[in-house]
């Protein structure tokens, strides 16, 4: 009886781990910045572009929708300082990001709700958003891949997926 039970729970314990990896296809990413004694850290999910473009499946945005920034949950943006992006101020916590299509660029969304499902997004949740700079990288990415590198008394914000490239240039307040 003793070993019907174990043979169940491992059955049981091996059945949760496949739900939760078929949840989660993509590879999480991680990028880290030191900045005026905390640390600004997003983590993501990574999608591969598998033959396809990037300009393909981001032009499947419609005009004023949203991308998740990313695969599976929604990808998520902490500061353990006050943050300035333009006009925008992000109070140091915990953010969901998402990129909005906005006429014929993006513009980078910084949402209350974090943790959640990335096709979940809440705009009357949305703290605000700001404009990205597009350029073109030295090298095509494969995956999608956040950076977070440091500029003077701030740092930028990069998104790279294929040749496309999208940033933000942030300070700290």
């Amino acid at each position: 009886m003793k070993r019907v039970l174990l043979s169940a729970g491992i059955i049981a314990i091996a059945m949760a781990s496949v739900g939760m990896a078929s949840a989660q296809r993509n590879p999480r990413g991680t990028a880290k910045l030191e900045l005026k004694g905390g640390t600004v850290a997003v983590e993501y999910g990574r999608p591969s572009l598998n033959g396809r473009t990037a300009q393909q499946l981001l032009g499947q945005v419609p005009a004023g929708g949203v991308w998740r920034l990313g695969a599976d949950k929604s990808t998520t943006f902490t500061t353990g300082v006050d943050l300035v992006f333009g006009d925008l101020t992000v109070p140091k916590g915990e953010y969901s990001l998402w990129t909005r299509k906005e006429g014929s660029g993006w513009n980078l969304v910084f949402n209350k709700q974090h943790g959640q499902w990335g096709t979940q997004h809440d705009p009357a949740q949305d703290l605000g958003a700001t404009p990205l700079k597009e350029s073109k990288g030295a090298k095509s990415e494969e995956m999608v891949t956040l950076d977070l590198a440091k500029e003077g008394d701030g740092g930028i914000l990069s998104i790279q997926w294929g040749d496309q490239v999208l940033s933000a240039s942030f300070k700290a307040k």
